[in-house]
């Protein structure tokens, strides 16, 4: 774990410190819960930070880190005879992952993260794969995505139909 947030740190240090060469962004995103998960949560919330690299005229690569939380929501089970009603608690990660940009056209871009989700919550995970493909709308200041975030944590996906906003400094 110390070795994640340690290379994350360089990489964001390196990154700031040849700012000339590339672009910073942070933005929010919200989505609705599918899959595994779709039961038992009920919205995923999180905020996004970025920075890529031009590494040819239409292509950027990069690092992603930010926040991601999937709110729990109310279960009711029932035997036949008896029903109760549980809360699910909120599961949060840390996403630590490369990302890259490929812009269609001037506005139109498509993009994909790649990496690891650390699990913030209880329990004994450590975290799993992250992942989210996306396609936006971009002009120099902003890029409107809508995409599709999954992160598997022992054998469970925790995944989710995303739109996202970034500000681009």
């Amino acid at each position: 774990m110390k070795r994640i947030i340690l290379t994350v740190a360089a990489v964001l240090a390196f990154g700031f410190a040849n700012a000339q060469d590339g672009q910073f962004k942070a933005g929010v995103h919200v989505g609705l819960p599918m899959g595994d998960i779709k039961d038992v949560t009920s919205v995923n919330l999180g905020a996004d930070v970025a920075y890529l690299w031009n590494v040819a005229d239409e292509f950027k690569v990069g690092v992603t880190t930010g926040y991601t939380s999937y709110s729990g929501k109310d279960v009711t089970f029932s035997d036949g005879f008896n029903s109760f009603t549980l809360k699910s608690e909120a599961v949060g990660f840390i996403p630590v992952a490369a990302t890259a940009q490929y812009s269609l056209a001037d506005n139109l871009f498509l993009g994909a993260d790649l990496g690891y989700g650390i699990y913030t919550g209880k329990g004994d995970s450590d975290g799993g794969v992250y992942y989210q493909p996306k396609f936006g709308y971009q002009n120099e200041k902003i890029e409107l995505y809508a995409g599709y975030k999954g992160i598997s944590v022992d054998g469970v996906d925790f995944s989710s139909l995303n739109l996202g906003f970034n500000y681009k400094f």
